[in-house]
């Protein structure tokens, strides 16, 4: 590679994050970032990193779009039979990751997967495009197909079996809602003495324990 990627450096000046404005729930904090990401018109705010683990103890990220953030948990939606569902079917651990690069932040999140009812996801599937819930319908995620023209004439074909009718949610795909154990805010800062700031879920469920962490 020509480019010297060691010499490619930022300095962080956008920001600080000061214990005395920390909140006690750091849910509280997340939606205001969020907030802020969504007013600054940051590319795909929503766009979090999913971290998950395999059977076999192997780590795998991917990214996917947060949808609802209610009652202290992150939300997304997913097919079921996905190369992530596979792994949260067998360990609900995951991780989550959102960088907003415009702000100089990131928030690392921790906790456990479960997946929301049907209910819940039949509600969501109806307000996605019409294309979008046809393309749930066939896509075989993570699995190898032969071609681009292959999943096109499935979709084709799908698209025409729901002519004149509402599209029904396939059984193989929804949302997955996480509930965080432990959240990490980092604003980036000048001479890379950045502000990392740990929030983790205590034993009752309900108080979070903060504490600064070293650069």
């Amino acid at each position: 590679m020509k480019i010297n990627l060691a010499n490619i450096r930022q300095e962080y000046t956008k920001g600080g994050l000061k214990a005395n404005d920390l909140p006690e729930d750091p849910i509280t904090l997340f939606e205001k970032w969020l907030n802020d990401a969504i007013e600054a018109k940051t590319e795909e705010p929503t766009a979090v990193i999913v971290g998950t683990v395999s059977p076999e103890g192997t780590p795998s990220t991917r990214t996917v779009l947060l949808k609802a953030l209610r009652e202290g948990q992150f939300v997304f939606y997913t097919n079921y039979e996905s190369r992530k569902g596979s792994h949260l079917a067998q360990n609900p651990h995951i991780s989550l990751s959102f960088v907003w690069h415009e702000l100089e932040r990131q928030v690392h999140i921790e906790g456990i997967a479960a997946k929301v009812s049907p209910e819940e996801s039949d509600a969501y599937f109806k307000t996605r495009p019409y294309k979008s819930r046809i393309g749930a319908r066939i896509s075989p995620q993570s699995r190898p197909v032969g071609s681009r023209v292959e999943i096109m004439r499935l979709f084709v074909a799908e698209a025409a079996r729901w002519i004149g009718r509402e599209v029904e949610r396939p059984d193989n795909w929804g949302g997955y809602e996480v509930t965080p154990t432990r959240i990490e805010f980092w604003q980036g800062r000048p001479s890379r003495l950045h502000d990392r700031f740990l929030y983790i879920l205590q034993e009752d469920k309900q108080n979070w324990k903060r504490e600064r962490l070293a650069p």
